[in-house]
């Protein structure tokens, strides 16, 4: 497989594992044309601290089957938010009231939604 496969099945896979708990307004950001941080951005809600865990245990339970693991994790279910780095996609679980807050759908707005 090409790179640009593998990262748009991490993606994929991201996607439908955030979509089986239920995740809320889940959105894909290409933004490899406009930052260096990584080629896609994986954004959901959940409605509350357990379904964040979920969101959280889902993604990186699907991923590890495909043998894609996280470089880096950042914060808790008790942040409200949590960042899960697997190089080219960045995944990001948030609650609903953080979500709105950070808003990086218009902080990235120059990316293109998938």
């Amino acid at each position: 497989m090409d790179k640009n496969y593998n990262i748009e099945h991490i993606v994929e896979v991201a996607r439908n594992a955030m979509e089986d708990k239920k995740a809320e307004n889940v959105k894909v950001i290409y933004i490899g044309e406009i930052s260096t941080v990584a080629d896609y951005f994986v954004i959901c809600s959940a409605s509350n601290a357990s379904q964040l865990e979920a969101i959280v245990d889902n993604v990186s339970e699907s991923l590890a089957k495909e043998s894609v693991f996280s470089k880096k994790l950042e914060g808790n279910r008790n942040s409200g938010w949590i960042l899960m780095d697997y190089g080219d996609v960045v995944v990001h679980v948030f609650l609903r009231e953080d979500r709105e807050f950070y808003n990086l759908e218009r902080i990235w707005r120059d990316g293109k939604f998938v």
